[in-house]
Order: C-alpha cells, then sequence, then structure tokens
C-alpha cells in the first residue's frame, strides 16, 4: 500500500506579512525561515476576509464567508457543513486541531462563550469531534483576555496553576491581581504593562507545541496518516508576553510605519476619520462594534512598545513550530508530511496610521505570510509571485489526498503551482469584509498589479498600481487618467465573483 500523505496546518493569528526573519532583518524567526529554505514562499497570498471567524471557516471549507455563512466574528459557522476534517476523517485520517477555533462566537448557542469556556469538568470530557476534527484541543483567549478557559486552563490546573484566573482579565465581579494593567478606556488591544506575570512555560504557546507532538505521537503509534492543524493566537493583540520574550526586542530599534500626510484626501471618508480624535462612525456600529472604526490615533512610542512585544510573540511561537519541526525530523516524518504555515489575517502596525484591524483594505490588511514546504517534490529555497488564497487549502489538500477535485467549493487546487509543474492556478484573489448587515460591507478584488475596492454604501472606492504604488499611497479611484483601467477591474472583478460560484448540484438533466 501507498503511504499516505501526512498535513500539518500551522497558522499564527493576524500575523503582518514582514513578520518573518526571512525577509525582515529585525525579526528572530528561525524555524519559520527554516520552512522558507525547504519550501516555497509565496509572497502573494491572500485571505479571504480580514477578521478571523470568516478566514477561519475559509480554510476548513473552501468557501467564501458570503456561502458559508459565518459571514463576520460573532457569527457561528454551521456545524453540517462539509469541513477538511470531515473529509479527510471519512478517509482514514487522524484529523486534530490543537489552539485557536474561533468557528463560533461569544454568545448564543456557542461552545466559544462564558461561562461554558471555563466549565473544566465539561472541557476534561469533551475532545471532539468538532468541525469533523476527530480530536480538538481549544485555546480561546489572545494573550491575558478573559476569554481563557477550555483544554488549555485544565492543563494550566493539571500544571498545578490553580488560581490561573488571577493571570488573565476578569470577567464582571472579578479580579485579576496577577494580570496586566491596562486602562478600561483604553483600546482592547492597549496594555500598560506588555510583561505579563505568567511564567513562560505555562502560557498556551508552549501548551501547543506539546499537544501538537502528543496527537502526532498517537498518529504514529496506531499508523494512521494524519492532518493536523497548529493553531496559535499570536501575535493577535493584546500586546503581553511573558519574559524573556517582553524583552527581547528594544522598542527604540522598532520602526512602525506612520500615515503619510494627506493620503486619505483620496480615500473614502472613514479613512480620514480615523484620524481624529473623536470621529462619528454613526450607523457602522449597527448593531455591533465593528473592529476599527475609532479613533487610531496613538503614540509613537507606545506603538514602538507593541511591535517589540508583537515581534516577542512571533518569535516564541517560531521555537515551538522548531519544536514540532524536530519531531518530524527525528520520527522520520518529514518527507512524508506536507507543511504548510500561514495565518488568517493581517494586520495594522501604524501603517497608514492604523493599528490592529478594520474595513482599510490595504495589503497590510489582506496579504499574509504563506510558506509551504514538501521535501523533494515542493522547490527549496524558492520565492514564488504566484496567487494564493486560503480559500485554496480545502481543494489542495483534498487533492494532495487522493479525494480531489472539488468542483462544489470556491477554492482551487494550488498542488501543481506548489510543486512547481503546472500553470499558477490563479490570476486574482478576492476578499470579502462585511460586519454587520449593511456596514462596513466592502469587497476586494486583487491581481498580479492591480487591486480594487468597492463598498456597498459609498460611491468612494480605492484602486492602487501595486507595481507603481506598493505602499499604496496614491488612490487612483476618481483619478481621471485612470476611468478606464477602473471601468476594466470592475468588469474583471464581476466576473471573477462569477467564476467563484459554487456549483453545489451537478445538472442532471436538460430541464
Amino acid at each position: 500500500m501507498t503511504k499516505r500523505t501526512n498535513i500539518l496546518l500551522i497558522t499564527t493569528d493576524q500575523q503582518h506579512f514582514s513578520a518573518l526573519g526571512a525577509g525582515n532583518p529585525k525579526i528572530d524567526t528561525p524555524n519559520i525561515d527554516r520552512l522558507c529554505r525547504s519550501g516555497t514562499r509565496f509572497d502573494k497570498a491572500y485571505c479571504p476576509a480580514p477578521t478571523c471567524t470568516p478566514s477561519r471557516a475559509s480554510i476548513i471549507t473552501g468557501l467564501y464567508p458570503s456561502q458559508h455563512g459565518a459571514w463576520t466574528i460573532g457569527c457561528k459557522l454551521d456545524e453540517n457543513i462539509p469541513t477538511i476534517g470531515s473529509l479527510l476523517s471519512q478517509n482514514g485520517y487522524a484529523t486534530g486541531l490543537i489552539g485557536k477555533a474561533h468557528f463560533q462566537p461569544l454568545a448564543g448557542d456557542s461552545l466559544e462563550k462564558q461561562p461554558l469556556l471555563r466549565d473544566i469538568p465539561f472541557w476534561r470530557d469533551f475532545n471532539g469531534p468538532f468541525y469533523g476534527f476527530e480530536h480538538v484541543e481549544l485555546v480561546r483567549n489572545h494573550a491575558d483576555e478573559s476569554h481563557v478557559g477550555q483544554h488549555y486552563a485544565a492543563w494550566l490546573e493539571d500544571r498545578g496553576l490553580t488560581d490561573w484566573p488571577d493571570y488573565f482579565q476578569p470577567l464582571p465581579g472579578d479580579d485579576a491581581p496577577k494580570a496586566p494593567a491596562r486602562s478600561p478606556d483604553a483600546p482592547y488591544w492597549a496594555r500598560t504593562d506588555r510583561h505579563w506575570q505568567l511564567p513562560q512555560e505555562l502560557h498556551y504557546t508552549p501548551w501547543i507545541g506539546e499537544r501538537s507532538i502528543a496527537f502526532l505521537e498517537k498518529a504514529k503509534r496506531e499508523k494512521k496518516p494524519f492532518f493536523l492543524w497548529t493553531s496559535f493566537p499570536d501575535p493577535h493583540p493584546p500586546y503581553t508576553v511573558p519574559e524573556p520574550w517582553a524583552s527581547m526586542y528594544d522598542p527604540e530599534e522598532m520602526e512602525p510605519g506612520e500615515v503619510v500626510p494627506g493620503e486619505h484626501d483620496l480615500n473614502a471618508p472613514h479613512f480620514s476619520k480615523t484620524q481624529e480624535l473623536e470621529p462619528d462612525f454613526a450607523g457602522w456600529h449597527d448593531p455591533h462594534e465593528a473592529h476599527g472604526c475609532d479613533s487610531h490615533l496613538y503614540p509613537k512610542d507606545e506603538l514602538k512598545k507593541d511591535m517589540a512585544a508583537y515581534y516577542g510573540m512571533m518569535s516564541f511561537l517560531d521555537r515551538e513550530v522548531g519544536r514540532i519541526l524536530d519531531y518530524l525530523d527525528a520520527e522520520g516524518m518529514t518527507e512524508d508530511t506536507l507543511v504548510v504555515f500561514t495565518t488568517d489575517h493581517g494586520h495594522f502596525l501604524g501603517q497608514h496610521g492604523l493599528v490592529a484591524k478594520g474595513p482599510f483594505h490595504y495589503e497590510d490588511m489582506l496579504r499574509i505570510p504563506f510558506i509551504v514546504s514538501w521535501p523533494g517534490r515542493v522547490p527549496k529555497g524558492h520565492v514564488s509571485k504566484a496567487i494564493q488564497s486560503l480559500l485554496d487549502l480545502t481543494p489542495t489538500f483534498l487533492e494532495v489526498t487522493g479525494l480531489g477535485p472539488a468542483p462544489e467549493l470556491q477554492g482551487v487546487s494550488q498542488l501543481q503551482t506548489w510543486l512547481g509543474t503546472g500553470p499558477d492556478a490563479r490570476g486574482f484573489a478576492i476578499c470579502e469584509n462585511r460586519h454587520n448587515p449593511v456596514m462596513p460591507h466592502v469587497t476586494t478584488y486583487v491581481e498580479d498589479r492591480f487591486k480594487i475596492s468597492v463598498y456597498r454604501t459609498e460611491e468612494h472606492g480605492e484602486l492602487f498600481d501595486l507595481e507603481e504604488d506598493p505602499k499604496e499611497i496614491n488612490n487612483l479611484w476618481h483619478d481621471p487618467d485612470s476611468q478606464s483601467l477602473k471601468t476594466q477591474m470592475l468588469l474583471r472583478m464581476m466576473q471573477g465573483v462569477q467564476s467563484s460560484e459554487p456549483l453545489k448540484s451537478p445538472r442532471v438533466a436538460q430541464a
């Protein structure tokens, strides 16, 4: 019997595409760089949505958010929808998800809400199945957020940290004496103390590394091929991390982005509002908060401290990536394992005067790191400009495992592109962003050179020439000399949407 290919998907959360040692000497990520050397780095990869739930749901379904239904955070992905986990589980694979899921909201009919998150006896008895994954071990919080609990908190108790809630932000009515300090009026990501008292060995990052290796060990014992999604919650803010990672980078050496004076004069009004102290976003927050629709004015020295913590979080998780890769090497599993490293969406560290995320479809927000390593198959040490989308992971994994093609999906198989044996699998990527039923609602279409964004409620939009204007300062939407280009891009965008429509039911008769 031919040995079946293992798949290891490693993701971070909200990682800027430049937060890699490969190409950025200011950050230390030797193990992710190791994947770059053993495989191919794709520098034109995009998320299907710049928030967690819709993008992560697209990873496991191969569908755009408008089709799989979890169209923004605070929505629940239908548990009956087919996923890559369920398809591979049904075909003999050991399937696991270790770390962050975020397929469900913090309220309603959800396993990812309080007080259930902190119901440790429940989590001790539950390991799946969950969205097709046979085995799950979950953590819902980022850094010291109050959403802590699940399997991670059970592990903390097993390690003797019975007062673990003290290290995280409190639930209403509780105290958290060892959590990093923050102002109650500050943004969710702001911390006055980026040095978290939680010991590094009890952080969820090494827990994810440890439990990922345990899953791999079990699959090896049972002689089963595996599909493992190792899902790190970092470097998503809040910007706080234990020592020594909190002090690894000197804030004075950080170089955050910044707004170019006048650049937002060419953009839709909500861009310039972010540079006001108390902007009026009115209906944008109806009925729920729209991330990023607020003031982004923030002291540069504080942003430098945030950036140093953000880099520290990346270097911390890189160590655990190395532990997992070392295990594969030691057990002779590397040659039979396809490894993909990526993130769910991008991040702002001052670029265009913006922080964290929001409905601002610059490359910083939509473009993501993307590395594929498969020794002897994927070209090593190569950098490619072939466009990738997280939407393509499910159809590609199905083809790798012999279960594809899948015409009912919107993603396309990238296998021949990854192997370097065929033409580019796609000529464009589409990103959907919708936070409330009406506003904000923006869709972006991006090709090799040009990129266009259209709003549901505005006559404004964005049109950028990524070759001539890679930092996206000069919006050509209203430029008189670019109106023909805009018309062509709008047509190609509509045709791209049409070509992505899923064929969920085969046509079996003339009528």
